[in-house]
């Protein structure tokens, strides 16, 4: 495989423009560069919730899995071409298949949860939240640019109902409690 950078800086940037991958420059402001730069912010906090997980960890494969299929979101949304497509339906099939086993494995939720538990969960739930501002912006981005990216609206907003899944696993494991709301009458 060649280099893909051999210069990291250009200066093309410094007009507060960016290229996209089909050559054509848009504004660092626009909806689409906000969608990929949150994209990217929630495939960061994923491999910091990496390093709070073990190795042989059972959430360790899928979240790296989730990494990369986040990666090939953000080529489809810089290619700008509707007729490239990197996450497909069967990318959601396995969120959703992924999500109904963890949720088996918990108990049914009686009241909402705040985030924590532990440094784990707690880091799951920063990426559960960053996932949704992900998927607020690919929104306005399809409103705004006319797009169809359904795709990766549905496989954003299952992401995070996973993300809300596994942090209320990853609060129970070793003995450890979610830590449940006390409305502010109840307290």
């Amino acid at each position: 495989m060649a280099d893909r950078l051999t210069k990291i800086y250009t200066r093309t940037g410094d007009s507060g423009t960016t290229g996209l991958a089909n050559g054509t420059r848009i504004s660092k402001s626009a909806p689409r560069i906000e969608t990929l730069g949150n994209i990217d912010e929630l495939n960061s906090a994923l491999g910091l919730l990496l390093c709070e997980i073990p190795t042989e960890h059972n959430l360790r494969p899928l979240f790296e899995r989730i990494q990369h299929d986040l990666f090939d979101l953000g080529g489809e949304l810089a290619m700008a071409d509707p007729n490239y497509v990197a996450i497909t339906d069967s990318a959601i099939t396995q969120l959703e298949q992924a999500l109904d086993n963890l949720n088996a494995t918990l108990p049914p939720l009686k009241e909402f949860i705040l985030p924590g538990g532990n440094r784990p969960a707690a880091q799951c739930h920063v990426a559960r939240t960053l996932c949704r501002r992900a998927e607020r912006s690919m929104i306005l981005m399809n409103q705004d640019e006319k797009t169809d990216a359904n795709t990766g609206n549905k496989y954003l907003n299952r992401l995070s109902d996973l993300l809300f899944v596994a942090a209320r696993s990853l609060a129970t494991e070793n003995g450890g409690q979610e830590i449940y709301w006390k409305p502010a009458q109840c307290q």
